[in-house]
Protein backbone atom coordinates (compact mmCIF):
# COMPACT_ATOMS: atom_id res chain seq x y z
CA UNK A 1 0.00 0.00 0.00
CA UNK A 2 1.71 2.97 -0.99
CA UNK A 3 1.61 6.45 1.27
CA UNK A 4 -0.04 8.95 0.17
CA UNK A 5 2.18 11.64 1.34
CA UNK A 6 4.88 10.64 -0.44
CA UNK A 7 5.52 13.28 -3.56
CA UNK A 8 4.33 11.71 -6.92
CA UNK A 9 7.63 11.29 -9.42
CA UNK A 10 7.54 13.77 -12.63
CA UNK A 11 7.02 12.05 -15.77
CA UNK A 12 10.65 11.79 -17.53
CA UNK A 13 11.22 14.43 -20.24
CA UNK A 14 10.29 13.95 -23.91
CA UNK A 15 13.44 14.11 -26.48
CA UNK A 16 13.17 17.14 -28.51
CA UNK A 17 11.45 15.65 -32.06
CA UNK A 18 14.12 14.96 -34.93
CA UNK A 19 13.24 17.64 -37.57
CA UNK A 20 12.16 15.63 -40.68
CA UNK A 21 14.98 15.26 -43.98
CA UNK A 22 12.77 18.02 -45.61
CA UNK A 23 13.53 20.83 -43.37
CA UNK A 24 17.77 20.18 -43.99
CA UNK A 25 18.92 22.43 -46.51
CA UNK A 26 20.98 19.76 -49.19
CA UNK A 27 24.39 22.13 -48.26
CA UNK A 28 24.17 20.50 -44.80
CA UNK A 29 23.17 17.12 -45.92
CA UNK A 30 26.57 15.79 -46.52
CA UNK A 31 28.50 13.72 -43.66
CA UNK A 32 31.50 15.33 -42.51
CA UNK A 33 34.59 14.65 -43.46
CA UNK A 34 36.55 11.77 -41.94
CA UNK A 35 39.58 11.91 -40.72
CA UNK A 36 41.87 8.91 -40.13
CA UNK A 37 42.93 7.81 -36.96
CA UNK A 38 46.66 9.75 -35.86
CA UNK A 39 47.02 11.93 -38.94
CA UNK A 40 45.80 15.29 -37.21
CA UNK A 41 47.55 18.23 -39.15
CA UNK A 42 50.08 19.99 -36.98
CA UNK A 43 51.71 23.56 -37.44
CA UNK A 44 55.02 22.32 -38.43
CA UNK A 45 53.24 20.20 -41.21
CA UNK A 46 51.49 23.10 -42.98
CA UNK A 47 53.33 23.85 -45.90
CA UNK A 48 55.43 27.23 -46.38
CA UNK A 49 55.17 28.70 -49.38
CA UNK A 50 58.46 31.09 -49.23
CA UNK A 51 57.35 32.72 -52.91
CA UNK A 52 53.92 34.14 -52.06
CA UNK A 53 54.83 35.65 -48.97
CA UNK A 54 57.88 37.58 -50.16
CA UNK A 55 57.05 40.90 -51.56
CA UNK A 56 57.28 41.53 -55.33
CA UNK A 57 60.38 44.19 -54.73
CA UNK A 58 62.14 41.58 -52.62
CA UNK A 59 62.25 39.33 -54.95
CA UNK A 60 62.75 41.73 -57.72
CA UNK A 61 65.72 42.97 -55.54
CA UNK A 62 67.38 39.25 -54.94
CA UNK A 63 67.39 38.47 -58.65
CA UNK A 64 69.21 41.67 -59.29
CA UNK A 65 71.70 41.12 -56.18
CA UNK A 66 72.49 37.51 -57.79
CA UNK A 67 72.85 38.76 -60.89
CA UNK A 68 75.55 41.37 -60.05
CA UNK A 69 77.53 39.39 -57.48
CA UNK A 70 77.58 36.31 -60.37
CA UNK A 71 79.23 38.72 -62.61
CA UNK A 72 81.42 40.04 -60.09
CA UNK A 73 82.92 36.23 -59.65
CA UNK A 74 83.08 35.80 -62.99
CA UNK A 75 85.43 39.15 -63.95
CA UNK A 76 87.12 39.32 -60.63
CA UNK A 77 87.33 35.95 -58.65
CA UNK A 78 87.80 33.58 -61.59
CA UNK A 79 91.02 35.36 -63.37
CA UNK A 80 92.29 35.63 -59.77
CA UNK A 81 92.26 32.13 -59.30
CA UNK A 82 93.70 31.10 -62.57
CA UNK A 83 95.84 33.05 -62.04
CA UNK A 84 96.86 31.64 -58.97
CA UNK A 85 96.87 28.47 -59.82
CA UNK A 86 99.12 28.75 -62.71
CA UNK A 87 102.13 30.13 -60.40
CA UNK A 88 101.70 27.12 -58.00
CA UNK A 89 103.43 24.51 -57.31
CA UNK A 90 101.02 21.03 -58.39
CA UNK A 91 104.18 18.78 -58.48
CA UNK A 92 102.99 16.79 -55.30
CA UNK A 93 99.81 16.37 -57.01
CA UNK A 94 101.33 14.28 -59.88
CA UNK A 95 103.74 12.70 -57.31
CA UNK A 96 101.03 11.39 -55.11
CA UNK A 97 99.23 9.89 -58.57
CA UNK A 98 102.24 8.39 -59.32
CA UNK A 99 102.53 6.88 -56.19
CA UNK A 100 99.25 5.01 -56.84
CA UNK A 101 99.44 4.37 -60.61
CA UNK A 102 102.78 3.37 -61.25
CA UNK A 103 102.41 -0.11 -58.67
CA UNK A 104 98.92 -0.53 -59.94
CA UNK A 105 100.31 -0.70 -63.48
CA UNK A 106 103.48 -2.80 -62.46
CA UNK A 107 101.30 -5.23 -60.49
CA UNK A 108 99.36 -5.41 -63.22
CA UNK A 109 102.55 -6.10 -66.03
CA UNK A 110 103.51 -8.60 -63.52
CA UNK A 111 100.31 -10.71 -62.77
CA UNK A 112 98.69 -10.75 -66.59
CA UNK A 113 101.51 -13.00 -68.48
CA UNK A 114 99.51 -15.81 -69.84
CA UNK A 115 95.65 -13.89 -69.88
CA UNK A 116 94.18 -12.65 -72.87
CA UNK A 117 94.06 -9.22 -71.53
CA UNK A 118 97.06 -7.41 -71.83
CA UNK A 119 98.26 -5.07 -69.00
CA UNK A 120 97.86 -1.78 -70.72
CA UNK A 121 93.81 -3.12 -71.21
CA UNK A 122 94.00 -3.92 -67.48
CA UNK A 123 94.93 -1.03 -66.88
CA UNK A 124 92.27 1.01 -68.89
CA UNK A 125 89.89 -1.23 -67.52
CA UNK A 126 90.64 -0.38 -64.15
CA UNK A 127 90.79 3.49 -64.45
CA UNK A 128 87.56 3.07 -66.46
CA UNK A 129 85.79 1.34 -63.58
CA UNK A 130 86.88 3.24 -61.07
CA UNK A 131 85.74 6.36 -62.47
CA UNK A 132 82.16 5.35 -63.69
CA UNK A 133 81.70 3.85 -60.22
CA UNK A 134 82.82 7.23 -58.51
CA UNK A 135 80.44 9.29 -61.26
CA UNK A 136 77.63 7.05 -60.27
CA UNK A 137 77.59 6.50 -57.15
CA UNK A 138 77.92 10.22 -56.76
CA UNK A 139 74.90 10.93 -59.05
CA UNK A 140 72.83 8.11 -58.45
CA UNK A 141 73.15 6.51 -55.16
CA UNK A 142 72.72 3.42 -56.38
CA UNK A 143 74.18 0.45 -53.92
CA UNK A 144 75.35 -1.55 -56.86
CA UNK A 145 77.62 1.63 -57.84
CA UNK A 146 78.88 2.31 -54.24
CA UNK A 147 79.87 -1.92 -53.53
CA UNK A 148 81.89 -1.15 -56.77
CA UNK A 149 83.61 1.71 -55.78
CA UNK A 150 84.00 0.09 -52.36
CA UNK A 151 85.57 -3.44 -54.23
CA UNK A 152 87.63 -0.58 -56.71
CA UNK A 153 89.14 0.95 -53.65
CA UNK A 154 90.11 -2.46 -51.83
CA UNK A 155 91.63 -4.28 -55.11
CA UNK A 156 93.71 -0.85 -55.62
CA UNK A 157 94.64 -0.71 -52.04
CA UNK A 158 96.15 -4.14 -52.22
CA UNK A 159 97.82 -3.53 -55.96
CA UNK A 160 99.86 -0.74 -54.25
CA UNK A 161 100.57 -2.26 -51.26
CA UNK A 162 101.86 -5.59 -53.22
CA UNK A 163 103.84 -3.43 -55.76
CA UNK A 164 105.60 -0.55 -53.89
CA UNK A 165 109.01 -0.68 -52.73
CA UNK A 166 109.51 -2.43 -49.09
CA UNK A 167 110.77 0.25 -47.87
CA UNK A 168 107.90 2.80 -48.74
CA UNK A 169 105.06 -0.08 -48.89
CA UNK A 170 103.64 1.53 -46.01
CA UNK A 171 103.49 5.27 -46.92
CA UNK A 172 102.14 4.03 -50.63
CA UNK A 173 99.26 2.53 -49.02
CA UNK A 174 98.43 5.00 -46.93
CA UNK A 175 98.05 7.77 -49.30
CA UNK A 176 96.20 5.12 -51.82
CA UNK A 177 93.85 5.04 -48.47
CA UNK A 178 93.65 8.73 -48.48
CA UNK A 179 93.20 9.26 -52.29
CA UNK A 180 90.07 6.68 -51.53
CA UNK A 181 88.61 8.00 -48.67
CA UNK A 182 88.95 11.63 -49.96
CA UNK A 183 86.96 10.55 -53.19
CA UNK A 184 84.47 8.21 -50.87
CA UNK A 185 82.86 11.67 -49.36
CA UNK A 186 81.74 12.17 -53.33
CA UNK A 187 80.78 8.74 -53.90
CA UNK A 188 79.46 7.85 -50.36
CA UNK A 189 77.46 10.86 -49.66
CA UNK A 190 74.62 10.52 -47.72
CA UNK A 191 75.31 7.45 -46.60
CA UNK A 192 74.30 6.62 -43.01
CA UNK A 193 75.23 3.47 -41.00
CA UNK A 194 72.30 4.18 -38.39
CA UNK A 195 69.31 1.89 -39.10
CA UNK A 196 65.79 2.81 -40.91
CA UNK A 197 63.19 2.40 -38.09
CA UNK A 198 59.42 3.25 -39.83
CA UNK A 199 56.27 3.18 -37.66
CA UNK A 200 52.98 2.53 -39.31
CA UNK A 201 50.71 4.09 -37.67
CA UNK A 202 47.68 2.30 -35.42
CA UNK A 203 44.31 2.06 -37.33
CA UNK A 204 41.62 1.08 -34.73
CA UNK A 205 39.22 -1.02 -35.74
CA UNK A 206 35.16 -0.16 -34.39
Amino acid sequence: MSDPTSPTPSPAPEPDPIPPMETIDDNERQPPVRRPTGTVPRPSQTPIRTRDDIPPGALAAGAVLGILTLLVILKVAVPRAINWSTHQDWSWATQWAATLTDPVRAYLDAHTAGLPVTATSAFGIWLGIGAASLVLAWATGAVGARLTWFAHGVATVFMVWASSPPAGRTVAAGLAVLAWTGLSLFALRGLSLRPVISVSPCVRRS
